[in-house]
């Protein structure tokens, strides 16, 4: 299976400082992963150089993720606080840069979290800010991508919909889109439709199930989802992404309201979702193509 896919760090440890855990980032390489999605941490407060060599000496390339908070926000209509919100992309974009990424994720449009409606203003101040932020960091070597959540997480983006006219705002031609398919089954009719509707500008396509835990085990038909992303096109990047209360800190647990244990064994989810992707891949018309390839060698 020639899919590039990425495991988010929180499926396997709590934290940044979990990755040097003996055997985790071994693990992910052997069942398949070629990244890891990374938690939000301060550039600042990190030794990037052993970061960097941490992760390639397993053959696994990290992506980090941006994010926005409040005095620190490209959608505010207080320039200071706008101003303080692209400088902390930017400083996203060269970390990643130093890591030896070429690709940053993350919700770099407003602070996290739904108090109330957005804004067309806002949607449109944040989107010429991330526009020009993905410009600088395609001078980096860097895609910057931004994630499409449900609306109990945010106002702006919901829908795919949402997402191609914020590209279309952006000026950039560099900005990319992020999927979920956890944040899809909220707020889409159609997933795959969806998922047409972004192709032009997809690059992350990530997978995650209703429940938050195992992509075997949920509402989500995550095997077909994969399936008919191939089938109309799809060859960009993929994603796995899981929450329990069980493996995450605290605090985070209860920001992205996971209550309960919905897995224990991270490890396990992880190689459980590789052989979910590797059955919609078979059944795929690249997949399909590439038995029968692989059978006249």
């Amino acid at each position: 299976m020639d899919l590039d896919v990425a495991c988010h760090l929180n499926v396997v440890v709590p934290d940044l400082a979990g990755a040097s855990s003996d055997g985790v980032l071994d693990a992910l390489a052997r069942a398949g992963y070629r990244r890891v999605v990374l938690p939000p941490f301060d550039p600042s407060a990190e030794d990037l150089p052993r970061l960097r060599a941490l992760f390639a000496d397993h053959g696994l390339v990290p992506i980090p993720i941006a994010g926005q908070w409040p005095g620190a926000d490209v959608s505010s209509p207080d320039a200071s606080e706008a101003a303080a919100g692209e400088a902390a992309l930017r400083s996203m974009v060269d970390a990643t840069a130093a890591l030896g990424g070429d690709q940053l994720n993350g919700v770099p449009y407003a602070s996290f979290g739904a108090a109330g409606p957005s804004s067309r203003e806002a949607f449109e101040r944040a989107a010429r800010a991330v526009g020009r932020v993905a410009d600088h960091a395609h001078d980096r070597g860097v895609t910057m991508t931004f994630e499409v959540l449900n609306r109990y997480e945010t106002p702006v983006l919901n829908t795919a919909a949402q997402a191609m006219a914020f590209v279309e705002s952006s000026g950039s031609e560099h900005l990319r889109i992020h999927l979920d398919a956890y944040h899809m089954a909220v707020e889409e009719a159609d997933p795959s439709e969806a998922i047409r509707l972004a192709l032009p500008r997809l690059a992350f396509l990530e997978l995650g199930q209703s429940g938050r835990g195992p992509l075997s085990r949920g509402s989500v038909d995550v095997a077909s989802l994969v399936r008919q992303a191939l089938d109309d096109g799809y060859t960009g990047r993929w994603g796995v992404e899981a929450f329990s209360r069980s493996v995450l800190a605290e605090p985070v647990a209860d920001m992205l309201s996971i209550w309960r244990g919905t897995y224990d064994d991270g490890i396990a989810l992880a190689d459980d979702a590789m052989r979910v992707i590797r059955s919609g891949w078979s059944s795929s018309a690249p997949g399909r193509r590439a038995h029968r390839l692989a059978r006249t060698e």
